[in-house]
């Protein structure tokens, strides 16, 4: 597991950030975007595209053929030799190498829509929840904690830059190689989306920049030497922007693809569904134009989270899908390069509707089962130990041959 000593001091100030953020990512100083180049977005999302490729068909026959020489009946570890088997296509080898070490990244934006009464929440959570990951104290920190895995924290769009923390983290350090506690990194594009009901939530300028942000966070990751990426999202009001892009791009009505959220009554489910489905009549979103559709009726942590996919794609590294918020982004990313989902491994399944709809537009199944609706990355994070048995199962069990032990057909 890398080593990131440092601490987050106690004030958020320009002159505090941390420059040692995990992973090697440098962090830019709050409320202070970098400024784009001319055609900047657009010319490293084209080199993300252009580095993307099919999984290796070769791998991938190598690997059920050897499950079928491992010392059990063939199928019998389920879901773990079809997680096996995508592995190594992606990694174009057989077995795979175990994915690790783990490294979350929480982005975290607000949304404009908040403003219509779709959730009972205040937007204020948004940055609360914030300095609650940076102290260790939100629940993707104490389940990164326990499977080993890194937590960073990319403010992609917070309203208003995160508050003053009360004490100093100590550095990184527990038993098992990580303290849990979250890292900041700023790559804020704007304070919060406009209201998607009223008008685009960003511009496409703005979408593709948040793109960036979320391709340049995985980048570096993955430079650090970080083996498996996970996805996390913070945003209130975000499964509203989730229920619109899952619509959008599966042509769902907004009633199949909208849950509770955060826990909402009926009424205001109702007028949650009224509230998309005026935003869809209003935009009507093309999907084959995904950024366009991000622009319209997305969120930055959206569109941060599709570029995050994208060049984990990219570089051949597996990246765990947490729930509807991570799945509709995922959307967007296989829009833009349908080979990508190659790269995916739903980690679990969510009460939230539309996650449902976006996996089978996805192809994809959800590991684990377990009613999370949290976001955070949670369920991603806990189905993290099940993606690397798969790879270890393949790669450390026994055959038949060299076990000897008989086979059925003898």
């Amino acid at each position: 597991m890398p080593s990131h000593p440092g601490v987050f001091p106690p004030e958020n100030s320009p002159e505090n950030l941390p420059e040692d953020l995990p992973g090697g990512v440098s962090g830019d100083r709050v409320g202070t975007p970098p400024a784009p180049e001319p055609g900047h977005g657009s010319d490293v999302l084209a080199r993300v595209l252009a580095g993307i490729g099919p999984a290796d068909p070769g791998a991938r026959d190598e690997a059920w053929a050897r499950q079928h020489r491992l010392t059990k009946p063939p199928g019998s570890l389920g879901a773990l030799e079809e997680v096996a088997a995508r592995l190594c296509g992606l990694a174009g080898v057989c077995p795979p190498p175990v994915p690790r070490p783990v490294a979350v990244a929480v982005f975290a934006g607000d949304h404009g829509v908040h403003a219509r009464g779709v959730t009972p929440w205040p937007q204020e959570v948004t940055g609360q929840m914030v300095v609650n990951f940076l102290t260790g104290g939100a629940a993707v920190n104490v389940l990164a904690a326990q499977v080993g895995a890194d937590v960073v924290v990319v403010d992609v769009g917070l309203a208003h830059p995160v508050p003053a923390g009360a004490d100093p983290l100590p550095a990184p350090g527990s038993p098992d190689g990580t303290s849990g506690r979250g890292r900041l990194v700023s790559r804020r594009v704007r304070a919060g989306t406009a209201d998607l009901a009223a008008g685009p939530a960003m511009s496409r300028d703005e979408a593709l920049r948040a793109i960036e942000a979320g391709i340049g966070v995985a980048e570096e990751l993955v430079a650090a030497g970080y083996g498996c990426l996970v996805t996390g999202d913070m945003g209130i009001a975000n499964t509203t922007a989730s229920a619109a892009l899952v619509a959008a791009f599966t042509g769902a009505d907004p009633g199949d693809t909208t849950g509770r959220g955060t826990g909402i009554d009926e009424a205001t489910w109702r007028h949650k569904v009224s509230v998309l489905r005026a935003a869809l009549d209003l935009h009507r979103p093309d999907p084959a134009d995904p950024v366009g559709v991000l622009a319209a009726v997305g969120g930055l942590e959206h569109a941060a989270l599709a570029g995050y996919l994208l060049a984990a794609a990219a570089r051949r590294v597996p990246v765990v899908l947490d729930g509807v918020i991570a799945t509709s982004a995922a959307l967007v990313a296989a829009a833009l390069a349908p080979d990508a989902v190659d790269a995916f491994v739903a980690g679990h399944r969510s009460p939230e509707p539309g996650q449902g709809l976006a996996l089978r537009h996805l192809g994809l199944a959800p590991l684990l089962d377990l009613g999370l609706r949290l976001g955070e990355g949670t369920g991603a994070v806990l189905a993290v130990p099940l993606v690397q048995a798969a790879a270890r199962t393949l790669g450390e069990m026994a055959t038949f041959d060299s076990a000897g032990v008989a086979h059925k057909d003898g």
